[in-house]
């Protein structure tokens, strides 16, 4: 008889590529005035705003069989294990064309990213600019199934501003800027290359009810709270929520949603987490915001 000793272990997401992302604006007082963002938005055509990972020991008699059983088995556990992890840091959220793709002050996308399935979004929109009419296809078409569904429940939605390139958040960033300073400009405004925005995965979404502005006071409101409730059965979350500003770095922003597709937009939602915190409770390792 001989003693053999299996003994396995793994470990995910040990690297660190700097990508990024951020968001839009927040409340009433500190955030950006409607003319200044639809002077922009408005008016700059192409250019806008693990499973089960035991340690195992087992005596058992050597025989060429039971040693090839026990080689498989071990495949077969770290396969599993692979694939019951939810995320994978570089396929994920480091690929820029990710719909999972994480996007924040701490990581960025590259300046000349545009994706490549851009469309037109066919949903009520409030400004004209064609660049912001747009989302990536599959958020476009998630878009529309969540407006249709929240009309049939009488709440109306609009779309205010999806899709904006590097040049265009350039604009936006450096205007907040010049109006209301760095500090303040950095609670609601992504820097160039760190704009959800940029993805093609963000919309701000608004309503009559608040004269189709991007307000905290949205919030409070029947669409606000519609969209609190339902947004992930069609794969987006609100992507700045209350009180997770020391977290997320942006203020609270009950309008801007952002999409991951609905199983992983569920998980987030049934968490009460950040994105940020739910990739670190889902075992990633990655930076937040200091």
């Amino acid at each position: 008889m001989i003693v053999k000793r299996m003994t396995q272990s793994i470990s995910l997401f040990t690297s660190l590529i700097v990508l990024a992302g951020c968001a839009s604006g927040n409340g009433e007082e500190t955030g950006p005035s409607e003319v200044e963002e639809t002077e922009i938005e408005g008016t700059t055509g192409t250019d806008e705003s693990q499973g089960e990972n035991p340690e195992e020991s087992q005596d058992q008699e050597e025989t060429d069989d039971e040693g090839e059983t026990g080689s498989q088995s071990a495949q077969d556990s770290s396969a599993d294990e692979e694939e019951d992890s939810p995320l994978n840091f570089e396929d994920d959220l480091m690929d820029p064309d990710s719909l999972k793709v994480l996007v924040n002050k701490q990581y960025a996308l590259p300046e000349d990213y545009e994706p490549a399935d851009l469309v037109t979004v066919e949903v009520p929109t409030v400004l004209d600019n064609p660049e912001i009419r747009q989302l990536r296809t599959e958020a476009a078409e998630a878009l529309k199934d969540m407006f249709d569904a929240a009309e049939e429940e009488g709440i109306f939605l609009h779309a205010r501003s999806g899709y904006r390139s590097y040049q265009t958040q350039v604009q936006l960033y450096n205007s907040y800027v010049s109006n209301h300073g760095e500090e303040a400009a950095n609670r609601y405004s992504a820097q160039p290359g760190h704009s959800e925005h940029q993805t093609g995965l963000g919309m701000d979404v608004t309503s009559e009810s608040v004269s189709y502005q991007l307000t905290e006071a949205f919030g409070d409101t029947p669409e606000g709270i519609w969209v609190e409730e339902n947004s992930h059965e069609f794969g987006y979350i609100i992507r700045y929520p209350q009180g997770k500003e020391d977290i997320t770095g942006y203020q609270y922003e009950p309008w801007h949603l952002r999409y991951l597709g609905q199983e992983v937009a569920t998980d987030v939602f049934e968490s009460g987490l950040t994105y940020e915190e739910y990739l670190i409770e889902s075992g990633i390792d990655i930076e937040i915001n200091e």
